[in-house]
């Protein structure tokens, strides 16, 4: 095991194991409710987001419906700020997603919860689009394409918005041994939700 593979083991997720290389993500048609699906197409986690809520929060269980993680806004009713991932488990704030708010792109970038430390950043691929979604929210129709660069600005994956009566997204990881899988695949599963709210 390399130095970086065993540095993003402190960003795991002590009550999932996200090993596969492909999953996909679907939003309930009616609210904010996620499902996430393996490659063999075995549901490994479930999230919604909490209503009525000062901060807003989505709380992840497994497929068994254990409780996994929690998704939650750093300050109330957040429009441009930082999410904690929280491990059921432990109890820890495991990374934070911090958006960097720009009517142009859609940027959200994986952080270390107590140095700041950049490692992994999520990056529209069209900026025209993330313009128009902004703007409109018939432009929220189209569906959104991102790329998953590491802390050195290297491709490691994508986002890929699917045409669908539901927000649909696969997420594809080509080498995460310098990305922390769990919360990639956390942040897709939410990215849709924060960006249209």
């Amino acid at each position: 095991m390399s130095t970086i593979e065993s540095s993003m083991g402190e960003y795991e997720i002590s009550t999932i194991d996200l090993t596969d290389d492909r999953y996909e993500v679907k939003q309930s048609i009616i609210r904010n409710k996620y499902a996430v699906s393996d490659s063999t197409d075995t549901v490994v986690l479930r999230g919604k987001q909490k209503m009525f809520k000062m901060k807003e929060e989505f709380p992840f269980v497994t497929g068994d419906g254990e409780e996994a993680f929690t998704v939650k806004a750093g300050g109330i009713l957040d429009v441009a700020g930082n999410y904690a991932i929280t491990d059921a488990g432990t109890g820890e704030e495991v990374v934070v997603l911090d958006e960097d708010f720009s009517l142009f792109v859609e940027n959200w970038t994986i952080r270390d919860p107590d140095t700041g430390a950049a490692l992994a950043t999520i990056r529209s691929k069209s900026k025209l689009n993330s313009v128009l979604r902004h703007l409109s929210t018939i432009a929220n129709l189209i569906p959104n394409k991102y790329e998953i660069f590491d802390a050195n600005d290297q491709h490691v994956g994508d986002i890929r918005g699917q045409f669908s009566l539901r927000d649909t997204y696969t997420v594809t990881i080509d080498d995460a041994s310098s990305v922390p899988r769990e919360a990639v695949i956390a942040a897709a599963c939410v990215l849709d939700a924060l960006e249209n709210h």
